[in-house]
């Protein structure tokens, strides 16, 4: 508390700080107090040096005094309304954890963090919060970061009280006006400063009203105010530059990853597209090849058909007997050309089957192995066939020498039937038209029997194409088969997992309901407990500030205050919690009590010590309500 004395040498009377006395004492509230004092304290700062620097004219560096002020006005802000921690060591606040939280709202703030956290002479988290700010000065993005932060609730919740002031709208304020530091040049020494110790203590006494500043600030007014619109019209054209880079920026690397992806695919067509050339030209050599196979075969065939002709041209003696052997011949190759007619229906239905087995195979997989053996059996019929064939030419062979020896027999009885060749010339006219048209008849069926061999030779050599590209099938579909086997016991152990981690939740849910009936329970008696408390609280609350209001009474009467011993004290006067090893008791050196740490972390310059000196919670917010009144 001021004494009469102090209050005389400010300027104050005693009529009128105990009229101020009770008009605080009328708002009930500290905290509410407390952000209207720092709300105006960063007003003042903010402006005096805006026009300090201005008048200035050149680069801040850190041993200015309003801008160390303003650092110091900055970190009560942050510290106003800070949750406490505990810690092994007991309870602290720390400011470091709000603002490393600006990282993930703002990647460009990771600049700034990382830089922090690499300087070697910062060992606290104190430390490293008045280092964050000093850079974000330097980069004129100090109003940036805290609009950022301030605009999530939720995350401030985890740091602040639900009345501080970065909470509340006076929060909002201050950052608007740090706004106006953007037209400040600072350059910052942060390595060297020893930013641990540093003591953050307001000096009242530079925020004085001053008739001179006020006449000089009224000419500067109009500089300011230029100076500030150009400042903020470069800046804002700045960054909408820096966007319009970013964006530009991202687009290059999106074009730059598609392009990749774009070649990689071209060089995979490639390959294929030379797999596919590579497998081609083996199956043209290998058609080469059957084309080859088949032309020997048919020079073979044709050798035999000469010989055949050459021999029946020999054979024209013995005409009758001839013909009608020819005709039984001609009835034999119609019903051999009748056999292959036959042979070549079932081929057709064969290829039909073949067709309809390929679209049950696309359908079912696992009859594939079965249909590839009646392939292999088809074909074993189609070369059996073909064995008949050569059989059949084998014995069409005997037949020719067979009428070999008949003719040789016609010749011993042509001296027998000489007398009979006249009846016989007219027959033998008529059998030699019959034989014209059955040599027709052999040439085209000898025609036809090479075009269906052809024909039969190819599809010979689709049947195995085929036997070749289902057996390959049939090696990828075991392959796929074994990786879906593999895939499917995966499953299965996962399936188990999550039936025993669904148990686990089962069993959690059960208890959780349980927790919640507890709770529910609990939250009922805390509640009316709440609601005594919120009586008895009041009910304290007049009988302190009626207690209040008589001690300082008393001890302006008696110009001292009463030192509290330390045995005489148990808990904190304003917490009221025990006293311990790691809560220590410490003396107000304003009103004489002793309270906790927690409680009395303030320091204030008094009329008796003009150095700063520990001061309770209370008698801070008297303190600065009383000085932020002066100075308005």
């Amino acid at each position: 508390m001021y004494s009469p004395q102090s209050l005389h040498r400010w300027g104050i009377t005693h009529s009128e700080s105990m009229e101020r006395l009770s008009n605080s004492q009328a708002l009930r509230d500290p905290m509410s107090m407390e952000r209207t004092n720092l709300l105006n304290m960063a007003k003042l700062s903010i402006k005096g040096l805006i026009e300090s620097a201005l008048s200035f004219g050149r680069t801040l560096d850190s041993d200015y005094p309003p801008l160390q002020q303003f650092f110091v006005v900055m970190e009560h802000c942050l510290k106003h309304g800070l949750k406490v921690k505990k810690s092994f060591l007991g309870y602290n606040k720390s400011l470091w954890g709000p603002l490393e939280m600006v990282e993930k709202l703002c990647p460009e703030a990771g600049e700034i963090a990382a830089s922090v956290r690499d300087l070697p002479g910062l060992k606290t988290p104190l430390g490293r919060a008045r280092a964050w700010l000093r850079l974000a000065l330097m980069q004129k993005r100090l109003a940036d970061y805290l609009r950022l932060l301030i605009t999530r609730k939720d995350l401030l919740s985890d740091f602040y009280d639900n009345s501080a002031v970065m909470v509340e709208e006076e929060g909002a304020v201050i950052v608007g006006l740090l706004v106006g530091l953007n037209v400040i040049d600072a350059n910052l020494c942060v390595k060297g400063e020893d930013l641990d110790t540093q003591v953050g203590v307001i000096d009242f006494s530079m925020y004085l009203k001053n008739d001179i500043d006020d006449y000089r600030s009224g000419e500067r007014n109009g500089q300011v105010a230029a100076i500030l619109d150009q400042k903020n019209y470069v800046e804002e054209l700045n960054r909408q530059l820096n966007s319009s880079v970013h964006g530009l920026q991202g687009r290059v690397d999106n074009l730059e990853k598609s392009n990749s992806k774009l070649i990689e695919e071209l060089a995979i067509a490639k390959n294929n597209i030379i797999k596919l050339q590579e497998e081609n030209h083996q199956l043209r050599n290998e058609n080469t090849i059957i084309l080859i196979k088949a032309q020997q075969q048919l020079e073979v065939t044709q050798v035999d058909v000469d010989v055949e002709l050459d021999t029946y041209k020999q054979s024209r003696q013995g005409l009758d007997e001839m013909y009608n052997e020819a005709r039984r011949q001609l009835r034999e190759e119609c019903q051999l050309r009748q056999d292959v007619e036959n042979e070549l229906v079932v081929q057709v239905s064969m290829k039909q089957e073949m067709d309809l087995a390929m679209k049950l195979l696309e359908k079912d997989i696992h009859e594939k192995q079965d249909t590839l053996i009646g392939l292999r059996h088809q074909l074993d019929e189609v070369k059996a066939i073909n064995v008949e064939m050569y059989t059949k030419m084998q014995t069409s062979d005997d037949g020719m020498k067979q009428k070999n020896d008949i003719i040789t027999r016609l010749e011993e009885k042509t001296n027998q039937i000489t007398a009979t060749m006249k009846q016989l010339e007219q027959r033998l006219q008529e059998a030699e038209r019959d034989r014209w048209t059955a040599e027709d008849g052999a040439r085209k069926f000898k025609h036809d029997f090479a075009n269906k061999a052809d024909s039969l030779q190819k599809q010979i050599a689709q049947r195995e194409k085929q036997m070749l590209q289902l057996e390959t099938d049939l090696k990828i579909e075991k392959e796929w088969r074994q990786t879906l086997q593999n895939d499917l016991e995966r499953e299965r152990d996962i399936v188990a997992q999550l039936s025993a981690e669904a148990q686990q939740i089962n069993g959690l849910k059960k208890e959780f309901h349980r927790l919640q009936d507890e709770n529910s329970q609990l939250k009922g008696i805390c509640e009316e407990q709440e609601q005594a408390l919120e009586e008895l609280g009041c009910k304290l609350s007049e009988s302190k500030l009626k207690i209040e209001d008589i001690k300082e009474a008393n001890k302006a009467l008696q110009g001292g205050q009463v030192w509290l011993k330390d045995k005489d004290a148990t808990h904190c006067k304003l917490c009221e919690k025990e006293f311990s090893i790691s809560r220590r008791k410490h003396h107000c050196r304003n009103c004489g009590e002793i309270f906790c740490n927690a409680c009395s972390d303030n320091e204030l310059p008094l009329p008796a010590s003009p150095k700063p000196v520990r001061v309770c919670d209370t008698c801070h917010a008297l303190l600065l309500q009383r000085c932020s009144s002066n100075a308005t």
